[in-house]
């Protein structure tokens, strides 16, 4: 659709503001984004950043209301991630998800009086600009980040979620999605994933203990991991990294784990598991008992010990829309007001049953994490991790 007279841009004034965007202060944002949309012939745009917890949508703009996710147009943009349009007074309303690669952020609000084609595409660039711009800012933002909070963040977890990656990194051939509970409480739980060329790694950790020591624990083999993998080392390179580490710094300290690397090309799985339950696989809407199931062998930190010389790195090859599941016992081990175990048959179940009613994975763990802690009345007993990654060949 070409654009009609009142559509047309100056090139000059929106360059100016993407050059602007590259120094603005993030509390600045909120203002840039009206201008930006101005500029684009639209309206106003609203920034809202979801909160760790992934149940409120929080405005930017300070002197605004959150959304619930669960009940809102906008938390529909933001679960589905895609737009949803409303009627305003004045116009229409765009919510637009704001996703970084496969993370989502939360959503932009834009508000424009007219709706054509040219007026839906700019939507979509600005929320892709801005979505850029929140992430490349949010790393040195303490406002940023405490926007996104809603309660009082101890020690240990805000220790621990400075190692943290984003909870969802991927690409057209496979995505990686995590989330851990409790969110402002965590201690000794902690997930690790990231994309080396065509190479996805995956890690979980639970730490003995529930303190700053344990967040200690799990931060020290965070580090010695990625330097590991950083530096070229296979997969036994980077378990006996962290063995060594923690055994070197933290002598007393041990952590179970289970760490992976999978050839996204191929769809070769490469996995070790440190005395930690066995990572479940998902085959067309089935867990296949025992597809993943090895050896025990101890937990991370025993070198010198009992830990062996080499660990055992186990092999096997997926099929295109596998899932790979991982988890902390504080997931299945959650129990409800009468001592009933949330269960790894509710578990899985779960996770088939939101996958196969079409939810992104981010989504199925999101409302898993929720149900977990419903079941247990927002009061864990102890961490709950879980992560989940899905191979998806670009031609399957």
């Amino acid at each position: 659709m070409s654009a009609g007279p009142d559509t047309t841009v100056d090139e000059n004034r929106l360059e100016e503001l993407i050059t602007e965007a590259q120094t603005a202060l993030p509390v600045e944002l909120p203002a840039l984004a009206n201008r930006c949309a101005s500029a684009l012939g639209l309206g106003t745009a609203l920034i809202y950043l979801v909160d760790l917890q992934q149940r409120l949508l929080i405005p930017l703009d300070e002197a605004l209301e959150p959304l619930p996710v669960d009940h809102s147009l906008a938390g529909w943009a933001y679960r589905t991630v895609s737009p949803r349009v409303a009627d305003a007074d004045d116009g229409v309303i765009v919510w637009m998800p704001l996703v970084d690669g496969a993370e989502r952020l939360g959503v932009l609000a834009v508000r424009t009086a007219l709706l054509d084609g040219v007026r839906m595409r700019r939507s979509r660039m600005l929320a892709h600009l801005f979505a850029m711009l929140i992430t490349s800012k949010r790393a040195y933002s303490d406002w940023l980040a405490a926007r996104a909070r809603t309660a009082t963040m101890l020690l240990p977890a805000e220790m621990l979620r400075a190692f943290l990656p984003p909870h969802t990194v991927g690409s057209s051939r496979c995505v990686s999605t995590a989330v851990l509970e409790p969110a402002y409480d965590v201690a000794g739980d902690a997930f690790d994933h990231s994309v080396f060329k065509n190479v996805l790694h995956t890690m979980i950790l639970d730490s003995m203990g529930h303190d700053l020591a344990a967040g200690l624990t799990t931060s020290v083999a965070m580090a010695a991991a990625r330097n590991a993998r950083r530096g070229g080392g296979d997969l036994a390179d980077i378990v006996g990294s962290v063995d060594r580490a923690l055994a070197q710094w933290l002598p007393d300290h041990f952590s179970t784990g289970v760490l992976c690397r999978l050839d996204a090309e191929t769809g070769v799985l490469h996995w070790v598991n440190c005395g930690h339950p066995p990572p479940l696989l998902i085959r067309a809407e089935r867990v296949r008992e025992g597809a993943l199931d090895s050896p025990p062998q101890p937990p991370i930190g025993l070198a010198g010990q009992l830990a062996p010389a080499a660990r055992q790195v186990h092999e096997t090859t997926l099929e295109p829309g596998d899932q790979v599941l991982l988890y902390t016992d504080g997931v299945v081990d959650a129990r409800d007001a009468n001592g009933a175990e949330f269960g790894l048959d509710r578990f899985t179940d779960f996770i088939i049953r939101s996958s196969s009613a079409g939810q992104r994975p981010a989504e199925v763990l999101r409302l898993l994490i929720h149900a977990v802690l419903d079941h247990h009345r927002n009061r864990l007993r102890d961490d709950a991790t879980i992560l989940l990654f899905e191979w998806r060949p670009q031609h399957w």
